[in-house]
């Protein structure tokens, strides 16, 4: 029987399609449904959250979480693609999918992600579980480039494991005033009404999807400090200071670092080049259409400014100080410095 292209078998690493009915489907939820109902729950943002061991999880992740945890099986040359909502996800699928495959794609003109979105080229672990997908996984080439919104504390003993070898995690942050403000502006996409006053509370609060921010980014902070050669912790704002020097360090860490050749040839700026945000907003295919399983968002959200500072035009002073201070107060005594 033929591959029909789905939104998973469309990219370039090549993706196999398994919708062809040898493989079965089954979503999360019908198996542990039972498990998630019994989870204290709230409303927030009209999305209704799940609190799962010391974290707010969307409600259609939460059983897609627990199969994750419990079956995931990792390669030793996997690499994870790890952050928090709308900190810099985007720009780390683009750049560390241009790092890992170059050798592919050599012509610059020819390059997948010219006419694919960069979360059509790596897979999103959190709904591929959700949805009962994981059996796409096992049919992906080696190495796997696959990303999660997960905290490291959720992610499966089999990545996190101090005797498991091999399975790498890139994570990114961002400050979290502007992420606020990222998030309000891709939320406002399907909910127009939601006033920015309660999404920043819900923040400050902790109850936000996959919160609180602080504890997720102290996660990988400290699984970075344990393990430095399992999890690189990147900045986002650092990416924007001195890209190529960020890029080198991820094909470093990746296992996938710059000949001295590539060097000469000009190879990093290419890359950056390539994944600059000019450059991907400016492309048609990251201007039309959808991405997203459970909530399909416009690709146009992915891409609304890219920059570091927002914040000062849509947050008062006194907002700004009060986050900080929250983040400030959870950062003290983790040598983690607060942006």
């Amino acid at each position: 029987m033929a591959a029909i292209a789905t939104k998973w078998t469309s990219g370039p690493v090549p993706f196999t399609d398994v919708d062809d009915g040898t493989v079965p489907k089954r979503p999360a939820k019908e198996e542990f449904g039972s498990l998630v109902a019994a989870l204290p729950r709230k409303n927030q943002a009209g999305l209704e959250l799940r609190l799962y061991q010391g974290f707010w999880l969307p409600d259609h992740w939460v059983a897609g979480t627990v199969v994750f945890q419990r079956r995931f099986v990792p390669r030793a040359d996997d690499v994870i693609l790890a952050s928090y909502p709308k900190c810099g996800t985007t720009w780390l699928k683009a750049l560390a999918f241009a790092t890992m495959t170059r050798d592919a794609y050599p012509a610059p003109a020819q390059h997948p992600l010219l006419r694919l979105n960069p979360h059509d080229c790596i897979p999103f672990l959190d709904e591929i579980f959700a949805d009962g997908q994981e059996a796409k996984l096992e049919r992906l080439p080696s190495p796997r480039l696959m990303n999660t919104h997960m905290p490291h504390t959720l992610l499966p003993e089999s990545v996190t494991g101090a005797d498991v070898a091999g399975c790498k995690v890139v994570y990114v942050c961002r400050d979290p005033k502007d992420m606020v403000v990222s998030l309000w502006h891709f939320l406002r996409r399907r909910q127009p009404d939601l006033p920015f006053a309660e999404l920043f509370e819900h923040v400050c609060d902790g109850a936000v999807a996959v919160g609180p921010i602080w504890d997720h980014v102290l996660s990988y902070w400290r699984a970075s400090l344990a393990r430095p050669d399992r999890v690189l912790f990147l900045r986002y704002e650092d990416l924007l200071l001195d890209t190529g020097k960020h890029v080198r360090r991820l094909a470093e860490f990746m296992g996938r670092p710059f000949s001295p050749a590539e060097e000469g040839a000009g190879a990093v700026e290419a890359v950056v080049e390539l994944c600059s945000f000019e450059k991907m907003k400016g492309l048609e295919v990251n201007k039309k259409g959808s991405a997203g399983a459970y909530h399909a968002m416009p690709r146009d959200s992915f891409f609304r400014k890219g920059v570091a500072g927002d914040w000062v035009n849509h947050m008062t002073p006194e907002m700004a100080t009060r986050l900080d201070e929250v983040v400030r107060d959870k950062f003290r005594g983790t040598g983690l410095a607060a942006p």
